[in-house]
């Protein structure tokens, strides 16, 4: 009952904007720890201050829920991202030449996730759990797969095979960042990145 008090304080100073970045953080950190089928909508609203009514009244459902806090953190990413290659958010998978070169996003990639493991944690967990066709992300990761393949193979110069290219890319990805996660005092993945890419897009 004590840290009740502050938190229907807090609940009503916070405007709606601030209140669901605080839902979707804390969903962010709960989900990256025991996964979504481990995530309890009390926790949430524990974690915020709130009534599992009143969390509900903000997203609606625990699968709209899910959605919303995978599709904040992309949006978030690739600002990032872009920022980081110096380019606009909006252009940077653009048709076309493109202003920065597929190793330079996959650097600025792994320099990104390896700042934030519980990120990446969470999108492992995610994706794994989502191969389940009845997972409420199973679409999501879906279309962001292919998404994110379309967007890789646009950057992969002629005459190589950029489909090809891509799926490499992102399974040498994946599979590094999975073996960060699992041993992050002893594995460099930024280093590891780099010796692989030296060799892949030799």
């Amino acid at each position: 009952m004590k840290t009740a008090q502050p938190f229907r304080r807090d609940r009503a100073r916070l405007p709606a904007a601030e209140r669901r970045r605080q839902i979707l953080e804390v969903t962010t950190g709960l989900i990256a720890e025991r996964g979504f089928w481990g995530l309890s909508m009390q926790d949430v609203a524990d974690g915020c201050g709130l009534t599992v009514p009143g969390l509900l009244h903000h997203v609606g459902s625990k699968d709209n829920l899910l959605v919303a806090v995978l599709e904040h953190r992309d949006e978030a990413d690739l600002r990032s991202l872009a920022g980081e290659l110096g380019v606009p958010a909006d252009g940077l998978w653009t048709e076309g030449p493109s202003a920065v070169t597929l190793p330079q996003v996959c650097a600025a990639l792994v320099r990104r996730n390896a700042g934030q493991p519980e990120i990446v944690r969470l999108f492992a967990v995610l994706e794994a759990e989502s191969l389940a066709p009845d997972h409420p992300a199973h679409e999501y990761f879906r279309v962001r797969q292919q998404r994110i393949l379309s967007s890789l193979a646009a950057l992969v110069p002629a005459p190589a095979d950029g489909r090809a290219v891509a799926s490499q890319v992102v399974a040498l990805m994946d599979g590094l960042q999975i073996q960060w996660l699992r041993e992050p005092d002893t594995f460099d993945l930024a280093a590891a990145w780099d010796a692989a890419a030296a060799r892949l897009f030799s």
